[in-house]
């Protein structure tokens, strides 16, 4: 639209020259423009309705949605979202024991700035007994961000990209967290770790590496667009999947360009491939890296 609206500048301006004409002759350099200006316009028309389109269906909004995290006038902290899946209620009764709370810890833990929720999508089967399960929970514990996104494997990129789409038209706040329902977090160190650098525009935060390419289809961690690495099979930096942070930045960036965003087999190398080419500051901070003994650490694996 935006290169759209600069060539429709110009061309009006040569049809206002050309209708000043009057009746006289017009060249065929001029009635291409005309005939250009008017198929602008036509475009530009097309657009304009299909933007007002996808307002009314919640596509686009002019505002950010209007809830009582939006209403507040202090920015939170951070939005962390706890990617699970059917079938684990018994990792995430053990988070919300161990670190999370529910009820009037959970909304307390709000009041100070951070908003935790489970992220979870929808059966293949909609309403099936897997729905049915996860919306009773929900109604039990008010802790779930819903996506109406396919939950399974093959879909993890694609949900995590709609966790940050979600969480920031949502949520006003400094970081998107993600994190693993098999890691176990310590909230005090996340904050004071996070408010270190929230004097920075574009974080990438989390425990970096690379690591190999497979291209056998039988491995573990197979990846189907291998070629794509070069011949050393050999990833770009990107935080570890079990927990990484993003600013509110990029994660406006991924909520912009969400329809455009190229997803890989892992989530991971996803959220890592969404920021390469941008001035995003990679920040390689150790005390994401996971472990069972992750000692002054951030999490700790399950």
């Amino acid at each position: 639209m935006w290169q759209d609206a600069e060539s429709r500048v110009y061309l009006i301006q040569q049809l206002h020259t050309t209708t000043a004409l009057g009746n006289s002759a017009i060249s065929v350099d001029n009635k291409l423009k005309v005939e250009a200006c008017r198929e602008q316009e036509h475009k530009l028309s097309a657009l304009e309705m299909d933007l007002s389109a996808a307002r009314q269906e919640g596509f686009v909004s002019k505002e950010r949605p209007e809830n009582d995290s939006t209403r507040s006038k202090k920015r939170l902290l951070a939005v962390i979202g706890i990617i699970t899946t059917f079938g684990r209620k018994k990792n995430r009764d053990a988070i919300r024991k161990a670190w999370m709370g529910s009820g009037a810890a959970l909304r307390k833990l709000e009041e100070k700035g951070i908003v935790v929720r489970f992220v979870i999508g929808r059966s293949a089967n909609r309403r099936d007994s897997l729905d049915r399960e996860i919306d009773n929970e929900h109604r039990q514990t008010d802790d779930f961000i819903v996506l109406n996104q396919v939950e399974a494997p093959e879909e993890s990129s694609n949900k995590i990209k709609f966790f940050f789409v979600h969480a920031v038209e949502s949520w006003d706040a400094e970081f998107y967290v993600k994190v693993n329902d098999d890691v176990y977090v310590n909230i005090d160190t996340l904050g004071a770790t996070l408010s270190a650098h929230s004097d920075k525009p574009r974080v990438y935060m989390g425990c970096m590496k690379s690591g190999q390419v497979f291209s056998e289809p039988t491995h573990k961690w197979y990846e189907p667009d291998w070629w794509k690495f070069g011949y050393a099979k050999s990833y770009f930096r990107h935080a570890s999947g079990e927990i990484y942070a993003l600013s509110r930045a990029l994660a406006q960036f991924i909520s912009i360009n969400r329809s455009i965003l190229r997803i890989y087999a892992h989530d991971d190398v996803s959220a890592g491939s969404w920021f390469i080419g941008l001035d995003v500051k990679h920040v390689d901070e150790r005390k994401f890296c996971c472990s069972p003994s992750s000692t002054g650490s951030i999490c700790t694996a399950i």
